[in-house]
């Protein structure tokens, strides 16, 4: 686990009316479910309220007065309204449920949208933890906050509003003290507002930093074992939590203190009502049912109240993962296409890099005045120690990303005059740690070409030297390769990955150190492929193994961002420079490796 975490952007301590709003906006596509639920949350409010004031005409006129006919007929009307109430909470939970999974939905999608446009600096920088944090959770939250919560919130004002109308019908001096509560407590909710919301914050955050320590040790599982750092990893484990734990136990207890506070305010209020009712009753201002109902509203005024503070600890919760959230669904790629970008008819002409500076952080250059010209067809070998600019010239032809200063040229023309899918779509890549997704063998060439046959997807990975291994399979081109590709070699994810290259027929072809990590057989084989590959197409090929790019048009030695040689495998070896010290180096540890092996070779003629 990294001791260094990514520090995600700040957000405003505020609470941030226009996120709110934005928040309700998502359910604007779908207003009749949430008007729907809205009329039905409201109605059932309503008739809430309206049991405790008929309950009351029950004691005063039916029950007090000795009235069977009032006394039944009140009855009827309590069953025909309890009824048409079960009626409404159908109503209001099947479409409140089905807003909630829609936005739920539309998050996700808006979300992975962003996340197929956004450039790879974007993924440079934030960890894949945090990504998932909030396509995940965080518009859970959201979503549950639009449906369940604005249910909860209108269900508890209209009860609310609702009882204190039937309380000013029934005794209107009783019902200013009782409404003496709701300034009292508007005030113990902004008091408490800002404590709640920053605390939560803190938890979100946290929780994101969780979910990427986990990604980090479930995919560096291997790595942790094998250096046994799984004590050390449980340590930084345990500060992480730790602080959540902390956060979240502080957001808990101030949320579990409004609580008590609303009930010993509405407690006085029940108090101040049982001892005013009583000497009203005794002159006949208020009758036995309207002191019972008069009760019965404050209490029933209490449950909105609490679930009022419960919605409002949860919308501050909502509000730190809706800032995520749209945060994301905000963010620019920084690579976009220009105005009035058009499709290039090929990439098949000359690549020329111009002057060209490029730098991941500002005061960290990696190319500096970078300057190439690759010929059509021709095949350009990249070698040099780490850090040397390698991947970034090939990123930069793929334009994943684009030059700070200067011009790269493809076909005679600013490359930035071509969208981004014309140049993209033409380039085909294959990379050091190969990826494969989830599905089959068959699935991920034709992935390179969709529309291809069963018979190209073949045909690509006979040419690959993918065909034979794959034919010895189980289920041949159908077999499963599983999550990444873990139910395969390395080496067999990345002849697949070449035969999905081929299959895509680039104009442009790039190997970024694609046999780094296979033994010398499956070399051999992505060997053959690449040359087939490479045949009348502009190649860039990054290679560790020195013995793979002997047959490159030319080789460039690079250094911090410049070419110190260049020319093919001969002529560097002639120069005896740096190309030349590399290249004997490797030779001669490749030698010594086959005597630890084999012993003393044979002598010639034996």
């Amino acid at each position: 686990m990294s001791d260094h975490y990514f520090e995600e952007e700040e957000f405003t301590t505020q609470f941030n009316g226009r996120t709110i709003l934005r928040i309700i906006a998502q359910a604007r596509p779908h207003w009749p479910l949430l008007a729907g639920f809205l009329l039905a949350i409201t109605a059932i409010s309503f008739l809430d309220s309206l049991f405790t004031f008929i309950s009351k005409r029950i004691i005063d006129e039916g029950i007090i007065a000795r009235d069977t006919a009032a006394l039944y007929q009140l009855v009827l009307i309590y069953a025909g309204l309890i009824l048409l109430s079960a009626l409404g909470v159908f109503v209001f939970i099947y479409m409140a449920g089905g807003l909630g999974e829609r936005i739920q939905y539309d998050l996700r999608q808006k979300m992975f949208a962003r996340l197929q446009d956004l450039s790879l600096s974007y993924y440079d920088r934030t960890p894949l933890g945090w990504i998932m944090s909030r396509v995940t959770s965080d518009s859970q939250r959201i979503a549950e906050l639009v449906s369940w919560g604005l249910l909860d919130i209108t269900w508890g004002i209209v009860s609310i509003i609702s009882s204190a109308v039937f309380m000013f019908m029934i005794n209107w001096k009783l019902a200013l003290i009782v409404l003496i509560l709701v300034p009292v407590l508007i005030v113990v909710a902004s008091i408490f507002k800002q404590y709640i919301l920053a605390e939560y914050r803190k938890v979100r955050k946290l929780n994101s930093k969780i979910t990427g320590a986990y990604n980090e040790n479930i995919t560096g599982v291997r790595v942790s074992k094998a250096l046994v750092r799984e004590e050390k990893n449980l340590d930084e484990f345990k500060v992480l939590t730790g602080s959540m734990y902390q956060a979240g136990y502080k957001a808990a207890w101030l949320s579990a203190l409004f609580l008590p506070v609303v009930q010993i305010i509405s407690a006085l209020a029940i108090g101040a009502i049982a001892w005013y009712g009583g000497i009203q009753s005794t002159v006949g201002g208020i009758t036995i049912g309207g002191i019972q109902a008069f009760i019965a509203y404050v209490t029933f005024m209490l449950w909105p109240v609490q679930e009022l503070a419960r919605v409002y600890a949860e919308l501050q919760r909502s509000v730190a993962s809706a800032e995520r959230v749209f945060s994301l669904i905000d963010s620019r790629p920084e690579v976009v296409d220009r105005e009035g970008a058009s499709e290039p008819a090929s990439l098949r002409g000359a690549v020329e890099f111009d002057h060209v500076d490029f730098y991941y952080e500002e005061d960290k250059p990696v190319l500096r005045d970078f300057c190439l010209r690759v010929h059509p067809g021709e095949t350009i070998a990249i070698v040099g120690p780490t850090g040397a600019g390698k991947s970034t010239i090939v990123n930069l032809v793929a334009r994943f990303y684009e030059p700070r200063k200067g011009v790269i040229r493809i076909n005679g023309r600013d490359y930035t005059h071509y969208t981004l899918q014309g140049i993209q779509s033409r380039i085909g890549v294959v990379l050091q740690t190969p990826h494969l997704f989830s599905g089959t063998i068959r699935e991920n060439i034709r992935y390179g070409r969709l529309e291809a046959t069963d018979e190209e997807v073949e045909q690509a990975a006979r040419l690959a030297g993918a065909h034979e291994f794959i034919s010895e399979l189980e289920n041949g081109y159908d077999e499963e390769v599983g999550e990444g590709g873990v139910l395969l070699s390395v080496g067999q994810k990345q002849l697949i990955s070449l035969a999905r290259a081929i299959l895509a027929d680039p104009d442009i072809f790039i190997m970024d150190e694609a046999t780094s990590s296979v033994d010398t057989l499956t070399e051999a084989l992505i060997q053959k492929g690449m040359e087939r590959m490479m045949e009348g197409r502009t190649s860039f090929v990054i290679a560790h193994r020195l013995s793979t790019i002997k047959r490159a048009d030319r080789i460039l030695v690079l250094e911090n961002g410049r070419i110190t040689e260049q020319g093919n495998h001969t002529e560097l070896i002639r120069q005896r420079g740096h190309y030349y010290r590399l290249y004997t180096q490797q030779f001669r540890r490749e030698l010594e490796r086959a005597y630890e092996s084999y012993g003393d070779l044979p002598a010639a003629g034996d």
